[in-house]
């Protein structure tokens, strides 16, 4: 399975690009591309409508500002939608996250966090989702998730090693 990952603006692409690389380094195929809600919301329809049939098992939908690109993804499909709420200028994210956290009853899109967080988190639940399916991949994300563990711990024991 593979995962898409929208953007409404190629201005985000840098900060995506963590969540592109997090996705590759677990196996996982991602197609990102550019398409705006509010200005080519027909290619957007037939993105998403094609998705299923194209090996998508998770969209990513990344925005700022009133960030619908994530609403009007998943009217269109049964697939799990994640949001990323892009925290641009004016209002630092906050937009973006009501934007998408507030979605009505039956338009069920997966919040995540503004800021540099949001889209590594993004791609570490779409591979959490389509693990449920792969025990190849819930094998990469539990050695991912050691690779963390002792990552810390190796900070611990530096910082006690020098503390004395």
């Amino acid at each position: 399975m593979k995962v898409a990952l929208l953007m409404g603006s190629d201005s985000d692409l840098p900060r995506l690009e963590p969540c592109i690389a997090q996705l590759r380094e677990l196996g996982i195929e991602c197609e990102a591309r550019v398409l705006s809600a509010h200005r080519t919301p027909a290619d957007v329809i037939r993105f998403v409508e094609a998705a299923p049939g194209r090996g998508f098992g998770v969209i990513l939908c990344a925005a700022g500002g009133a960030a619908h690109l994530a609403g009007v993804v998943t009217a269109h499909t049964d697939l799990p939608v994640l949001g990323i709420p892009m925290d641009n200028p004016p209002l630092g994210g906050l937009d973006a996250l009501l934007s998408t956290v507030q979605m009505p009853g039956g338009v069920p899109v997966g919040t995540l966090g503004v800021g540099p967080g949001g889209p590594v988190n993004a791609a570490l639940l779409a591979a959490r989702i389509l693990a449920l399916g792969d025990a190849g991949l819930s094998k990469r994300l539990a050695a991912h998730r050691s690779a963390q563990t002792e990552k810390v711990l190796a900070k611990d024991r530096a910082l006690q090693a020098k503390r004395g």
